[in-house]
């Protein structure tokens, strides 16, 4: 018998499927060691002895290494097959580590689908677990445990913050620096000139371009535009028309934050259930074929294909719409820092469609599959070709347009990836007798002058966010969601449907952060560190250098700032306590944020928020006569009681009684 040990329980499951009687597979369930919290500041690292790391068993972990041990002693080998990243390789490492395994002879297994010829194929070629990989996953967790502890106690000791980190600070002053730029924002009024005109009885808007030989689409001077306005006759002449052949190229493959992006753009999902669904589809789902991965790994940077996956869909192209519409994998995007190793994520086969695997998935798993089935095969065939007119209407000083396009070959699009343009076709409806001409009049059905403004920036969706990472380097595609996920559970940021929002604690936190520790929690600090670490695992930098480059910079830094560091000043709310005179301030406490005296512990005043008045629902309570109202209990539910509560209690539900 054959032990093989992956990460999860659902993999180890498909993988048992695949390898038969003579195999057992058991999950780790993740890393399965993690650096010590003792020794000198509780980093688990002895700096005195070349920052030698000292690692334990998880506590939560020992029932499984326990196990695992047994299984193991009774196994003729021991096989690892963890993920194919740092992560993978150093839970590979923690592993033959626990089990007392030869780091140099035992089998370390990759693959990057879960299908059986993937894995029948990584049985057959093995390798050993590399230690460049380990490393520079180990000097990863170290600077990060290293600068999280000190960090973290300082910001908890002075402003109350939780944490600190090098990716999740860099990433959150981000988000706080773009606040202020939509704090800061000043709006400006401008003035859109809207003309529509009719044709064939049907009205069309057009856009202003030029003015006065001057390319313009609105006004910024009230006069001018009201001048503009004025000058318009009851018809516009269409002074020319343009025509222009063009190809629209589809997108390239997925990669890690690709998805997250176009999965929020596209459904609302968040990074993380983005991230949940596709592991899901990755690790196996149970089909007519039995468990079986339907899609790559998915946590790439990478948009390359492998060549046997594009011979096929070579084939499935042509035989299901023709040769023309096969193209091939033209020059793709470069992305920084990309792991090349790996592939994009794409559907680990062609004929598993997603109307096929539709009833084996959950809906959202379904339209995540779909996502990136489509936008896989759209990436290799061929540009869709449109004819794009332009109409340019006249009149005095003023030209507008009106825009339409033709398909003229549907290419990749045939597949429905991209939303119809919405002026695809606008005029297709004209009869023949109304085709638009040069130099003919067109009837003005409206013309109006609008007044506006300009609007602020758009906050960062959780989709913006990771491109924004990915593009300074922050980070990893691994790291991309949890990321996220801790700067909401630190309560530095809140998401709502996806949108992000900086707290009043995240943007002090960050701004303590920028103003003691400017060159280390930025996005350019953090991503040369990435690329260190790209350097000890490609062979080219020595780890243990990387770490003290580091460290003693840092620990000169932090010693000095501790010793300067003040507490932040609370903000002042412009009132004074009544009970002693002083400043009330913004405080921050277990429920939140109160506003209390500045004079404290001297004064103990916490100004109580005002409550709204209760609703009256319009009857009396039946128990004593008092008048009715609406009330929500905790978890914020609404219910009808007697507002002579505590003294009387009487409550009934919202829908007990038909409510006038």
């Amino acid at each position: 018998m054959k032990l093989v040990i992956v990460e999860s329980p659902t993999k180890s499951k498909t993988i048992a499927h695949y390898l038969g009687n003579d195999y057992v597979v058991e999950a780790s369930k993740g890393h399965v060691k993690d650096l010590a919290i003792s020794g000198k500041g509780g980093l688990g690292v002895d700096v005195e002895n070349n920052f030698e790391p000292k690692y334990v068993i998880s506590k939560d972990k020992t029932k499984i290494v326990s196990e695992l041990r047994k299984i193991a002693k009774k196994s003729d080998e021991v096989i690892l097959a963890t993920d194919p990243d740092r992560e993978g390789e150093a839970i590979a490492y923690s592993l033959a580590k626990v089990l007392g395994l030869d780091v140099n002879t035992t089998k370390r297994l990759e693959f990057h689908e879960i299908t059986k010829s993937s894995i029948l194929e990584a049985i057959s070629n093995p390798r050993t677990i590399d230690m460049n990989l380990v490393h520079a996953q180990e000097t990863r967790r170290i600077i990060d445990r290293i600068m999280g502890f000190k960090l973290s106690g300082l910001l908890n000791q002075k402003i109350k913050s939780k944490s600190a980190g090098r990716v999740q600070s860099a990433a959150l002053k981000l988000i706080v620096d773009h606040e202020k730029e939509i704090e800061d924002f000043k709006p400006e009024k401008y003035y859109v000139l809207e003309v529509s005109i009719e044709i064939d009885n049907k009205i069309y808007p057009l856009a202003l371009v030029k003015y006065k030989n001057e390319k313009l689409d609105n006004f910024k001077n009230k006069d001018e535009a009201l001048e503009a306005l004025n000058s318009l006759n009851e018809k516009l002449v269409l002074d020319k028309i343009e025509e222009k052949e063009r190809f629209i190229k589809s997108k390239e493959p997925f990669r890690t934050s690709t998805m997250q992006q176009s999965a929020f753009s596209s459904y609302g999902f968040s990074t993380k259930e983005t991230t949940f669904l596709a592991q899901e589809l990755y690790e196996g789902v149970e089909t007519n074929e039995g468990l079986v991965g339907l899609i790559t790994y998915i946590r790439t940077d990478s948009t390359k294909l492998s060549d046997t996956f594009i011979e096929s869909a070579k084939n499935y192209i042509i035989s299901k719409y023709g040769e023309e519409y096969y193209k091939g994998q033209g020059t793709l995007k470069e992305v920084k820092n990309a792991q090349d190793a790996h592939e994009a994520i794409r559907p680990t086969s062609l004929e598993r469609t997603p109307e096929l695997m539709k009833k084996y998935l959950s809906n959202n798993a379904y339209k995540l599959y779909k996502l990136i089935y489509n936008r896989t095969l759209a990436s290799l065939m061929s540009d869709k070709k449109v004819l794009s007119k332009t109409y340019y209407f006249v009149d005095n000083d003023c030209t507008f347009k009106l825009t339409d396009s033709e398909t003229l070959f549907k290419g990749y699009d045939i597949l429905k990836v991209d939303e119809k343009a919405a002026d695809e076709g606008l005029l297709s409806n004209i009869s023949t007798n109304s085709l638009l001409k040069e130099k003919e009049s067109y009837k003005v059905a409206s013309k109006e002058l609008k007044e506006d403004e300009t609007k602020p920036p758009a906050r960062y969706s959780e989709g913006k966010l990771v491109n924004l990472m990915e593009e300074k380097g922050i980070g990893r595609p691994s790291t991309y969601a949890s990321t996220i996920a801790t700067l909401k559970a630190r309560k530095y940021i809140t998401s709502t449907k996806g949108v992000i929002t900086p707290t009043e604690q995240g943007k002090l936190t960050s701004k303590v952060l920028d103003k003691y520790f400017p060159n280390l929690i930025n996005t350019q600090y953090t991503a040369d560190m990435e690329n260190l670490l790209d350097e000890i695992q490609n062979g080219t930098a020595d780890e243990k250098k990387v770490i003290a480059d580091f460290y003693y910079p840092f620990i000169e830094e932090f010693n000095e700032v501790k010793e300067k560091m003040y507490k932040e000043p609370p903000k002042e709310t412009g009132e004074v306590c009544p009970k002693c005179g002083s400043p009330l301030v913004e405080r921050y406490g277990k429920y939140g944020k109160f506003i209390a005296c500045s004079n404290y512990p001297n004064c103990r005043y916490i100004k109580k928020e005002e409550k709204e008045p209760l609703k009256e629902v319009g009857r009396a309570c039946p128990n004593c006569g008092s008048p009715l109202v609406y009330r929500k209990n905790k978890k914020g539910s609404t219910f009808i009681g007697c507002s002579n509560y505590p003294k009387c209690k009487y409550t009934e539900s919202v829908n007990e009684k038909n409510e006038e």
